[in-house]
């Protein structure tokens, strides 16, 4: 399969039938419904694990191997492994290493937990990788036949596609919530948490002291129903992309010409020299912001706000919300962006999230106060949809035929952030970890300011040349003509 795509050269471009943009449209969609399947089993259980594997950190512990992995991954594998299996077989393989994560969570032990992460970690960077230029790569072939600018089809298709991504949201957490709060355990873990809720929830919760005590375990019987159903949704997945996905082989020839990567070893190359050029060097504070916030948002949040004030049943629920916002500002955002441009998009998300911020520092949670929680969850899906959505969409902009080095690059930095999170999650106060991701969405923001005018900058001297060397062709035209 991959060796063959691996083999070939690339085709010459073909002539495409009227048909083919829904054919397009319809890997896009296939694609996106399969990563919401997958991610419907993994973010479903990645939300749990301050909650249900609080003890020493193990929940936490886990996921920040993950990362670990991922960071290693996003380096060494995504170039190589999408060119030995090619891109469809790279995402429906790599479903399959988030399999042992899930069914070690029937028996959670850091010797099962930690290392069945890393082999999360190590799939994920092939997988990411191999999605972005999958979607960038037909977006540059609906471009040739629609004659639609090809970056706001790369906009409008990463919007499809996070749409219906951020839906897993809804029914992991649905899954885990209906599960979970069955039966009277939420009031039972209410009544045991109400007089702590004072003392030790919202800013002031420090996991590694106050888990213990705020934190109920979960009965072991639940824990089984929601890994089984989790596992089958991750088996359909690969299934989905194996059967209903065509070959990127198909798109090749309208891809742009990628520099220097004529073989794996060339795209490694290209991806590490990549990591020190000064755009990426600027982008790298926001990739990492983006990665605390919602590393914060799943782990720290949800157990410091959630868990601790009103139980862990409703855990579920809240984070169902934010996947309902986040999957409907992924498409309304990319349609906002096209009338309005990034900058409005993202000094916007700017404020809101920074308010939110500040607003976590002075509230208290109490338990009749879910609906504070709802509204959180609502504003953060939303700031959420507008950075992954416009800072994917602006990598394949900024570095137009190096899609795996530059989606390798943001997967990279992206998971320092959730490392950086999980690490400190045990040890740091809420508060504290308040304080970091504000600073860092500050400068993070002010940084990718500067990316946005080096290049504009450098795009209007390139049009510039290009209109004075148009015109010298033409005096010098002129003048021979005349003699």
């Amino acid at each position: 399969m991959g060796q063959l795509e691996k083999m070939e050269e690339k085709p010459s471009p073909q002539t495409f039938g009227p048909g083919e943009t829904w054919r397009i449209l319809k890997n896009v969609v296939v694609i996106s419904l399969a990563f919401m399947a997958q991610f419907t089993a993994y973010s479903g259980a990645a939300n749990l694990q301050s909650s249900i594997n609080a003890e020493a950190g193990l929940g936490t512990a886990s996921l920040a191997a993950v990362y670990v992995g991922l960071v290693f991954s996003n380096i060494f594998l995504p170039s190589a492994v999408i060119k030995w299996l090619g891109t469809k077989w790279a995402i429906s393989l790599s479903f399959v290493t988030y399999m042992p994560y899930i069914a070690a969570q029937l028996y959670p032990r850091f010797y099962t937990l930690i290392p069945a992460g890393l082999i999360v970690g190590l799939g994920g960077g092939p997988l990411w990788c191999a999605k972005c230029t999958y979607i960038t790569v037909v977006s540059e072939a609906h471009s040739s036949i629609s004659k639609i600018n090809a970056e706001a089809l790369l906009v409008r298709f990463l919007g499809l596609f996070f749409m219906i991504f951020q839906m897993n949201q809804i029914w992991g957490n649905l899954i885990s919530s209906l599960v979970l709060s069955s039966g009277n355990n939420t009031a039972a873990v209410t009544a045991v948490n109400v007089s702590l809720i004072p003392d030790v929830c919202g800013a002031h919760f420090l996991p590694s002291a106050d888990a213990a005590q705020a934190l109920q375990p979960q009965p072991p019987e639940k824990i089984q129903m929601i890994a089984g159903i989790y596992l089958a949704c991750m088996a359909g997945a690969a299934l989905i992309v194996a059967v209903g996905v065509d070959s990127m082989k198909r798109y090749e020839a309208h891809r742009k010409p990628t520099e220097g990567a004529s073989s794996g070893v060339g795209l490694l190359a290209m991806t590490v020299k990549l990591l020190v050029e000064p755009n990426q060097l600027l982008l790298i504070t926001i990739n990492i912001f983006v990665g605390l916030e919602q590393a914060f948002f799943g782990a720290d949040f949800t157990a410091a706000f959630v868990s601790c004030a009103v139980g862990t049943g409703t855990v579920g629920y809240v984070m169902l919300v934010f996947g309902i916002a986040d999957a409907i500002g992924c498409v309304v955002t990319g349609y906002i962006a096209k009338v309005t441009g990034r900058i409005p998009l993202m000094c916007l998300a700017t404020i809101v999230h920074g308010g939110l911020l500040i607003a976590m520092m002075a509230w208290r949670p109490q338990a009749g106060e879910t609906h504070i929680m709802y509204i959180m969850a609502v504003l953060w899906g939303l700031c959420d949809s507008v950075w992954l959505v416009q800072v994917n969409a602006y990598y394949g902009i900024l570095f137009p035929g190096r899609e795996e080095a530059a989606y390798a690059n943001f997967r990279l930095w992206e998971s320092m952030g959730y490392i950086i999170a999980y690490i400190i999650s045990p040890y740091f106060r809420t508060s504290d970890k308040i304080y970091l991701i504000l600073a860092t969405l500050i400068v993070g923001v002010i940084a990718y300011f500067i990316v946005e005018y080096r290049d504009r900058k450098t795009k209007k001297f390139e049009i510039n040349v290009k209109d004075t060397n148009g015109e010298k062709g033409h005096d010098n035209f002129a003048f021979h003509k005349t003699e």
